[in-house]
């Protein structure tokens, strides 16, 4: 019954999902959305003759799973939400169980039998949407991550053989491993013999970050240059004394400024301020 109506239920689907106030025209456009639409009833109404509600696991379950499926993971990547995504399903739910009630008619038995396969295959097609949903916005958040990582540990050629490394944000175990990796290429690449750290975008220090820093110091002088730390404020210097962290073998400075003069004379370095000759 449903395969013979089923251009009817996509006309009725395609005009619940244009009648919600959800829609994301800015996101998708009309013609493919229907198309979207087409591909899965066509896939789902012939997978209904099989009389399978239940086990969607099985293979001839498996191309609507695939459409539906990457219908998810695309909606996840252009920024839909969980709702206007649920909102693609239920819709459908809502123009079989009409088109099973118009054509069933007065047959009450029969219509409460059917409606009920029907709204647990559909139930479990949701599941199935949201949990892959969910799997693409988890990509989605893990890519951002990422790429706000790097963007946050940009390695600076401050001058020749000294490089800069403002840290901005919270250093935990993962992020100190990228800080590493990137200073010491940069240290590879550019065959600098001195690096900074400045802290001055750290919101707070505890023990765990100052070890942290500790072991990219540590990492640095491995590599043969030597590592100044700038941007330590009153309250992080309070800290590290009552927390009994020992610094001392470690150059540190207020600023980047004082720890750029820092690096200047080590390297014997002079920056002179010259005075326009007058005429």
């Amino acid at each position: 019954m449903l395969q013979k109506k089923k251009k009817n239920i996509l006309e009725l689907w395609m005009k619940n999902q244009l009648a919600d106030e959800g829609l994301r025209e800015d996101l998708i456009s009309n013609d493919d959305l229907r198309a979207q639409s087409e591909e899965l009833i066509d896939s789902l109404v012939t997978n209904l003759s099989s009389g399978n509600f239940t086990d969607l696991n099985s293979d001839e379950w498996s191309p609507v799973i695939e459409i539906l499926g990457g219908i998810a993971i695309t909606r996840a990547r252009q920024g839909f939400s969980p709702r206007e995504t649920g909102a693609f399903v239920f819709s459908l739910k809502e123009a079989l169980l009409e088109t099973l009630q118009k054509e069933i008619g007065d047959d009450t038995k029969a219509l409460f039998t059917e409606s009920m396969k029907i709204n647990r295959l559909m139930d479990n097609l949701s599941v199935i949407t949201f949990e892959t949903f969910i799997k693409g916005r988890e990509e989605v958040i893990l890519r951002q991550t990422d790429e706000i990582a790097e963007i946050s540990t940009p390695v600076i050629r401050v001058w020749d053989g000294i490089l800069a490394l403002p840290i901005i944000g919270t250093l935990d175990s993962a992020r100190t491993q990228v800080v590493m990796e990137s200073l010491l290429q940069e240290i590879v690449d550019t065959g600098s013999s001195i690096a900074i750290l400045d802290i001055s975008g750290v919101p707070a220090v505890d023990s765990l970050v100052a070890q942290h820093l500790i072991k990219t110091v540590s990492a640095t002088r491995l590599m043969g240059a030597e590592c100044i730390i700038s941007g330590i404020r009153p309250e992080i210097a309070q800290t590290v004394v009552h927390l009994g962290i020992d610094l001392s073998n470690i150059v540190t400075k207020s600023t980047l400024a004082s720890a750029l003069q820092h690096a200047f004379k080590v390297m014997r370095l002079e920056v002179k301020k010259i005075t326009p000759r007058t005429n």
